[in-house]
């Protein structure tokens, strides 16, 4: 049985990334993610299906509220940066190649956090400077 439910969870994890991927609006956020990760993961998994789905619906989520989204966007257009292109998908959760260019968000953006920024393929991306994952990608 236990190994029934284990299975059950990694299906569903496999499942709930790729969903939550799939959302179309940066202004989704964390809490989003989870909702949808756990709605899907309860109808595919009972009640663990729903924590492990909420989990992973989570992690794909956005970090940046809408507003931060709007200021980072703004901040980026003005600085006209050239855009990187890249074969590799670039996928949230996973470094960014090497050789792609990082740029610092300054402080003066407002940002919680402490994050690099890049243009790969004309799509903004958000970079945790320290290990160089992809945190968010902003339309």
């Amino acid at each position: 049985m236990r190994n029934h439910v284990l299975s059950s969870a990694a299906l569903l994890t496999l499942l709930a990334l790729p969903l939550a991927a799939c959302q179309s609006s940066t202004e989704t956020g964390a809490a989003t993610g989870a909702a949808g990760g756990a709605v899907t993961g309860a109808v595919i998994g009972g009640p663990i299906g729903a924590v492990v789905g909420g989990v992973a619906g989570a992690a794909v989520g956005g970090v940046l509220s809408a507003e931060e989204s709007t200021r980072v966007r703004t901040y980026v257009v003005a600085q006209r940066r050239p855009t990187m292109r890249v074969s590799e998908e670039i996928v949230v959760g996973q470094p960014i190649p090497p050789r792609v260019r990082l740029y610092d968000v300054p402080p003066s953006v407002g940002l919680r956090d402490n994050y690099s920024y890049t243009i790969v393929n004309d799509r903004t991306v958000l970079v945790d400077p320290d290990t160089r994952t992809v945190v968010q990608v902003i339309q």
